[in-house]
């Protein structure tokens, strides 16, 4: 596909996840960035104020996706590079709170969130800006090395700005939370900016602020298989809608589908989970936690869910079917037709996890 006909089609896809009507007091703005279409959709907003704030998060998100890219020269590449030395080193400012947040994430998450796997990206062909089509796994003895090397964010040192790594084979890859982070940053500028009613899409993954109009933002999940959507809810200022799925990154072999989700455990893709959603009040947090669910799988997921605080999760097996928690049902309309069968689940008593730098 050529990057027009791919940029449209990313652009109906952006528009039809948000799920915003097209009225003439809403300004929408789109752009490349992260490897997806951001979408910038805005109410209330005076022309000129508008176009202010699209050159910014323009702008902003360019700036992070050079700062925060594992795999092209810049300050995380530099990062990396340092780390395989096991010597201290004064980390970049912009790449600093990453790794902070990173290690709280992954303690959070017991590890199913790790962005210390690089190697293991690199190893499927996940680092590249396509790694579809159809080609082989790489070899068991490769995935079994790395994941005998237990690599893990866990393994560095963190002493005000300096910072080293106790296993060399750790790669830093921010992908599974860094888009996460970029929308709140970019919900944060708008507010910064006097920007009260707007929705910033990623691709799919969102936060809003205020309201459009008379009227909640109206969000669409994307059903996991076949395209269109799933289901519809309206959300609450400040929330943010993260979903991890299969179906964004994968290649083929030999019939089977192998994604980009995988777990640090076994050092393959994840399996029984086709996707996850999570609406939470942090962006970042959603977009690790998404991923973090999807790892612990259909006997896993509503465990973590309580653990970490969670009450709004939907969940898609492989066979199709929805599972969702009490809050999340609630809130849902589904429009798949036909309707797939939702289980509501009830998440286990048990204390949220502290996100904490401390042990």
């Amino acid at each position: 596909m050529s990057p027009a006909r791919r940029l449209c089609a990313l652009l109906a896809a952006a528009a039809l996840l948000a799920g915003c009507a097209r009225e003439p007091e809403a300004r929408r703005y789109s752009f490349l960035a992260m490897g997806t279409v951001v979408e910038l959709s805005l109410h209330g907003v005076p022309e000129a104020l508008a176009e202010r704030a699209h050159r910014a998060l323009e702008a902003d998100f360019a700036y992070m996706e050079a700062t925060w890219h594992a795999w092209r020269p810049g300050a995380l590449g530099r990062v990396n590079t340092l780390l395989a030395t096991g010597h201290w080193f004064s980390a970049a400012p912009s790449v600093l709170p990453l790794i902070v947040e990173g290690r709280a994430l992954a303690r959070a998450t017991g590890g199913l969130f790790d962005p210390g796997i690089g190697r293991l990206v690199a190893l499927w062909g996940f680092h590249g800006d396509d790694p579809g089509g159809e080609r082989p796994p790489p070899p068991e003895e490769e995935i079994a090395k790395l994941v005998a090397a237990r690599p893990s964010i866990l393994d560095l040192e963190v002493e005000g700005i300096r910072v080293r790594s106790r296993n060399p084979a750790v790669r830093l890859d921010f992908g599974a939370f860094a888009k996460g982070l970029a929308v709140d940053r970019a919900v944060e500028r708008l507010r910064r900016m006097g920007v009260a009613n707007a929705l910033v899409n990623a691709g799919g993954d969102l936060r809003v602020l205020g309201r459009h109009g008379e009227r909640p933002w109206r969000i669409g999940i994307r059903a996991p298989r076949g395209g269109g959507i799933l289901a519809a809810l309206e959300a609450a200022d400040g929330e943010a809608i993260f979903t991890s799925g299969d179906y964004e990154r994968y290649f083929t072999w030999r019939s089977r589908r192998y994604h980009h989700i995988l777990d640090p455990r076994t050092g393959r893709p994840a399996r029984g989970l086709v996707s996850v959603t999570v609406v939470h009040d942090d962006g970042s947090e959603a977009d690790a936690y998404a991923t973090a669910l999807f790892v612990a799988g259909p006997r896993g997921w509503a465990a973590l869910a309580a653990r970490l605080g969670l009450r709004q999760v939907l969940v898609v097996d492989e066979q199709g079917r929805l599972h969702a928690t009490p809050e999340m049902a609630r809130r849902l309309r589904i429009v798949a037709r036909p309707a797939p069968p939702l289980e509501v689940v009830e998440l286990p008593a048990t204390g949220a996890r502290n996100r904490g730098e401390g042990e």
